[in-house]
């Protein structure tokens, strides 16, 4: 089969194609964009104007892969599967068969095994899934490194689609404040298991393999046990029927905090490690375009969550069975009358006040760190009292987007 003209001009620039006939470029793609060196295997198929890849890539290495409109740092390694509209820094890695659709965001050293399915989800440095997985509509960190990182063992899962039929359900399995200063201990979360969204784990959870969690784990350190079995009779359910939504909420603005702390952590930090090449800077501005687009995606999802509570309130007043206790009905009618103000602070984002002190103290220290031999090692070399004036600062970020004054 014979190359078409955008694949030979990409092996003129240096980028090796072992098998040309067997390669697919799309006349969008940007020659620029892809540096020499990168690798393309048999079977690889390149689209989009905004894709870009970086020194030392290989792509489809153990089975045909499709790029479209991703970044790529450098050293990324996507073995095989379907990549569209997600961000990879370096040394991340995919294996074959991977389903890699738009809003996720894997940094330095994350991976993912093989037939795994990420969207909207979000990796920070060295976190690490098994094979088998689906993971979307999460964030999670943890881990100092690459021998200590945070795992998610095979076949594991994360509910993202409720009986009700929404999506307000994205998990925070650590937070960005402290998961950022790449300092905390892993979180394990046990192969054959879940989370049933929208659930937050704090860092040093363990959850032993084979378990559904439902629940939130808000203390360090902590073993999850199997729930007790519960022998009552079912009761009744009805699609749009809701019951206490207190903790969907929060967990919903807290995550929708935690995104515009990591915003803030691109805008302002990641800026003097993510330069000096076009490919590191690219992906640097499309990782702030996309967690842009994450915080669209779940503000949209918690305002069609919004918008059902009257239908909520209207069947719990038509079935007895469906009875809502006093403060059910308040917290659903609050949540739904305000959500057009709390839709449009939480668009807006928190105020450029929030933390500043905090963020002064830390931007100034980092302004004169050793940023030399990249981004990870330069955040490792902080003291500790930096990087506690940095979480605060963006504690305080996280803070201001979810208000307690303001949730339901």
């Amino acid at each position: 089969m014979p190359m078409n003209k955008a694949v030979e001009e990409l092996i003129q620039r240096g980028v090796s194609i072992p098998c040309p006939g067997s390669v697919e470029v799309d006349e969008r793609v940007v020659a620029d964009r892809i540096a020499a060196g990168v690798v393309l295997y048999p079977g690889t198929r390149l689209r989009g104007a905004a894709t870009s890849i970086g020194p030392g890539c290989r792509i489809g290495e153990e089975a045909p892969a499709t790029v479209e409109n991703c970044c790529l740092g450098r050293q990324v390694e996507l073995k095989g599967g379907f990549f569209a509209g997600a961000v990879f820094l370096d040394k991340a890695a995919m294996g074959s068969g991977a389903h890699v659709r738009p809003g996720t965001l894997l940094e330095e050293q994350a991976s993912g095994g093989h037939a795994v399915g990420f969207k909207q989800t979000i990796f920070l440095s060295y976190t690490t899934a098994g094979s088998l997985i689906n993971f979307c509509d999460a964030l999670m960190a943890g881990g100092t490194s690459r021998r200590d990182h945070s795992e998610i063992g095979s076949s594991y899962i994360h509910f993202n689609f409720t009986p009700h039929q929404d999506k307000a359900t994205a998990s925070l399995v650590g937070d960005v404040p402290r998961g950022v200063m790449l300092d905390q201990p892993p979180i394990f979360l046990g192969g054959q298991g879940g989370l049933v969204g929208p659930v937050r784990l704090e860092y040093g959870t363990v959850i032993p393999a084979g378990l559904i969690c439902r629940r939130d784990v808000l203390e360090p350190h902590q073993l999850v046990s199997p729930p007790a079995l519960k022998g009552g009779r079912p009761r009744a359910f009805r699609v749009g029927a809701y019951r206490s939504i207190g903790r969907i909420v929060t967990n919903n603005l807290l995550y929708i905090g935690n995104l515009h702390a990591l915003k803030l952590w691109y805008r302002d930090v990641r800026a003097a490690t993510m330069v000096g090449d076009p490919f590191t800077e690219t992906c640097r501005q499309a990782a702030l375009a996309l967690i842009d687009g994450a915080l669209d995606e779940r503000i949209k999802r918690l305002g069609e969550l919004a918008g059902r509570m009257g239908r909520s309130l209207e069947l719990a007043r038509s079935d007895p069975a469906l009875a809502l206790a006093p403060e059910q009905e308040a917290q659903q009618r609050a949540f739904g009358d305000s959500w057009p103000g709390t839709a449009e602070r939480l668009a807006a984002g928190p105020d450029e006040a929030a933390g500043a002190a905090d963020r002064d103290r830390f931007l100034a220290a980092w302004e004169k760190a050793d940023r030399t031999k990249g981004h990870t090692q330069a955040v490792a070399g902080l003291a500790p009292e930096i990087k506690k004036a940095g979480t605060a600062w963006l504690q305080a970020v996280v803070d201001a987007a979810a208000s307690p004054g303001e949730k339901a």
